[in-house]
């Protein structure tokens, strides 16, 4: 789950990362006040959940005397489809030089990775692609609970040694919060010594009840429906709802569907020995999406019965037509049920997901 970003910096605070001076406000008229309480100039920045909002024209310049104005401006606007809701009133730095620090998961070695790069800010991926030198790299076992001297020293060799404790303790917030992504672009030099100037954290979602967070909020409203049935889910942006059992055989769907020429409007994986009730679930959940046009429902029944999986087909009692390949564990029960319902029982995955696309596609 992605945190805002006033809610990255108070986590990063808690591991005495410098932050600028700042106070959340919900209205236009708190914004006065919080520009009064900073002093100065302010950087009015909304809170929402997109990459490149500076260009999107979501942070604005303002001072005592423009606050409400800018701030109205800022909330009647809608920056990449998304309403701002939030503004962070931050302290306006007087910034010396940039940099850009950033932990990850490196899924190919299966462990963390610090990129640094001695230029941040909104350009830092054309630096990486114009000047790759610019930008150092290193692996961190995660068996450290702390980076390592000296891969700090080599990531950090020729810049102000105030950005080493930094780094280490974004990485002890990046191991603690279970993060997937914690980042720092820019962290910048200022006369008053460095700050982190913006900040991101992603959290694990299978790490979420650890952390204490009880809802997250990237899913969307069918997403979090699935999550509460037990269902691997993931939207797409097909026409064709799938329904399986296992991962493997999810995909494998999905794959033969792309190989036909169609488009999968979802991946849903009930999991192991779903009963009538799960499947009626999933089958309605499918077939909520407003684009699903035909639901293919392919299982194997092995501790799942093939006659449990027709009574949910039938009890969802769905408008799109459901193409369905059942084998195994009670096949010819499964078989009789929906048959005789009037459902349309193909015998191979490759038949049933070629009728899925036609059906799709008429």
């Amino acid at each position: 789950m992605k945190l805002l970003e006033y809610e990255a910096k108070k986590v990063f605070s808690t591991y005495k990362i410098p932050i600028p001076a700042s106070t959340l406000i919900t209205s236009v008229g708190e914004a006065a006040d919080a520009c009064k309480k900073i002093g100065g100039s302010v950087v009015l920045k909304a809170q929402v959940d997109v990459g490149g909002r500076g260009k999107a024209g979501g942070i604005l310049m303002a001072t005592a005397d423009d606050a409400e104005t800018v701030a109205n401006d800022l909330f009647t606007r809608k920056i990449k489809d998304l309403t701002v809701k939030e503004v962070l009133v931050e302290e306006r730095l007087s910034i010396q030089k940039e940099y850009f620090v950033s932990i990850a998961i490196d899924r190919s070695s299966r462990s963390p990775v610090i990129l640094f790069a001695e230029a941040g800010g909104v350009e830092i991926e054309a630096t990486a692609g114009e000047r790759p030198d610019a930008v150092r790299s290193a692996r961190v076992s995660p068996l450290f609970d702390e980076v390592p001297g000296f891969i700090l020293r080599y990531l950090t060799r020729g810049c102000e040694k105030e950005i080493i404790p930094v780094i280490s303790a974004l990485y002890r917030a990046f191991r603690e919060k279970d993060a997937l992504l914690a980042e720092i672009n820019p962290l910048v030099i200022t006369p008053s010594g460095v700050i982190a100037a913006d900040a991101k954290l992603i959290i694990d979602d299978n790490a979420l009840a650890r952390q204490g967070i009880t809802e997250n909020r990237d899913l969307t409203e069918r997403e979090a429906e699935a999550e509460a049935h037990g269902f691997s889910y993931v939207e797409l942006n097909g026409s064709i709802g799938v329904i399986g059992n296992g991962a493997g055989l999810t995909m494998a769907t999905l794959d033969l569907i792309a190989h036909h020429k169609g488009a999968a409007a979802n991946f849903l994986d009930v999991g192991g020995g779903a009963g009538s009730e799960r499947v009626m679930y999933a089958v309605r959940l499918v077939a909520s999406v407003p684009d699903v046009k035909v639901i293919i429902v392919n299982l194997l029944g092995g501790i799942t019965r093939c006659d449990e999986v027709a009574r949910g087909i039938i009890a969802a009692g769905v408008s799109q037509q459901v193409i369905v390949r059942l084998a195994g564990t009670n096949e010819a029960e499964g078989r009789a049920l929906l048959e005789g319902a009037g459902y349309r029982m193909l015998d191979t995955m490759e038949a049933a997901v070629a009728a899925a696309v036609l059906e799709a596609s008429s």
